[in-house]
């Protein structure tokens, strides 16, 4: 669509093709680091979650460049609203990888950020963290501070009311906040051509009178770029941005779904060759010789102790107090509640037994 251009730095060939000043090379090797960190974490967890160890777990593999990319782009102090599959994104802007894993063991250990990072709990319901992310932004307005807040979503969040709802107030009020959708093409297991009309999702800030950007989601590059000059013009005083980042999930929508059921899987296979945003970034880094096969053998082996590591501390932790489920709930007990907990507790204790 020629109003919403692809946005794009790095071609898949990894050649420069942008008018911007090219990005200086420790940027870059810090791009491609966290990239191979959140992609070696995703697998771990899959294998956590087939042996058992983990939870129903929400694939991101080949979202990596959307998600670096955006969190590197943000100040320490800014707020960020992620959905369920946003942790690449978190553990890149600095959330615990412990704490991380214990999210998707189902523990609300999982939910805090740490002291000084400004991480919304992940939103599982589709969209209700969008007019979150405005109200932060419009805090942040109202005190006079530089911060800004980022609300991560999918393609299938434009068809709820809260996404219009958000973008009608921040349009309105002028808030720092940045609308960030990875649109991988389906929404769970519905294409994206028979949920919406409109030939982008870049094209919906117009009804709202902001700026609405297309970038190739898997050109890491142009995606920090695009979002750091929406967070400038946000700090300025200038209102919102509608990013749209054009990506592809490999894998499943999580562990407990077969993709092979709504697309063909094969498209995955050939995506890994021509669009990899790993690939990607590292053909670009040869040419420019920044590349250094002893720092990424380096790398690689220090992320997977990481990781490792993590997991040994996830799963070393207490087993997690059932009462918990129940007791917080409301602060006063009511009787329904009650009632389902004595169930439960008695239904365990049968098992047991």
């Amino acid at each position: 669509m020629n109003r919403f251009p692809l946005v794009q730095s790095v071609d898949q060939d990894g050649k420069w093709v942008s008018q911007e000043e090219k990005i200086e090379g420790t940027l870059i090797k810090s791009f491609y680091r966290h990239m191979l960190r959140i992609r070696t974490f995703d697998k771990k967890a899959v294998t956590l979650q087939r042996q058992g160890r983990l939870g129903t777990y929400a694939l991101f593999e080949g979202q990596e460049a959307a998600q670096v990319g955006s969190a590197l782009a943000l100040k320490d102090h800014d707020w960020l609203f992620p959905t369920y599959r946003d942790h690449g994104a978190t553990l890149t802007f600095g959330a615990d990888m412990v704490r991380t894993f214990l999210y998707w063991n189902g523990r609300t250990e999982g939910c805090v950020p740490p002291e000084g990072k400004r991480i919304f709990p992940p939103a599982v319901p589709i969209a209700t963290q969008i007019p979150h992310a405005v109200g932060a932004g419009m805090t942040e307005k109202r005190k006079g501070s530089e911060a800004i807040s980022i609300a991560y979503f999918g393609d299938g969040a434009t068809s709820e009311g809260d996404f219009h709802e958000g973008l009608n107030f921040g349009s309105v009020f002028k808030t720092p906040t940045l609308f960030f959708c990875q649109n991988n093409g389906y929404a769970i297991s519905v294409p994206i051509e028979k949920q919406m009309n409109s030939e982008t999702i870049a094209q919906k800030a117009d009804a709202y009178g902001i700026p609405g950007v297309r970038v190739d989601g898997n050109d890491c590059v142009a995606v920090y770029q695009t979002v750091k000059k929406a967070a400038e013009r946000a700090r300025a005083g200038e209102g919102p941005t509608l990013i749209e980042a054009l990506t592809w999930r490999y894998g499943a929508h999580t562990t407990a779904d077969d993709p092979s059921k709504y697309r063909d899987q094969s498209i995955s296979d050939e995506r890994r060759v021509t669009t990899d945003p790993l690939t990607r970034l590292a053909l670009y880094m040869k040419r420019e010789r920044i590349w250094d096969e002893q720092w990424a053998s380096h790398i690689e082996k220090e992320l997977k102790e990481e990781i490792n590591d993590a997991v040994d501390k996830m799963e070393a932790f207490a087993k997690p107090d059932i009462n918990n489920v129940f007791d917080h709930v409301f602060a006063t007990p009511v009787w329904p509640i009650t009632e389902q907990k004595e169930r439960y507790l008695k239904h365990v204790k049968g098992v047991s037994s």
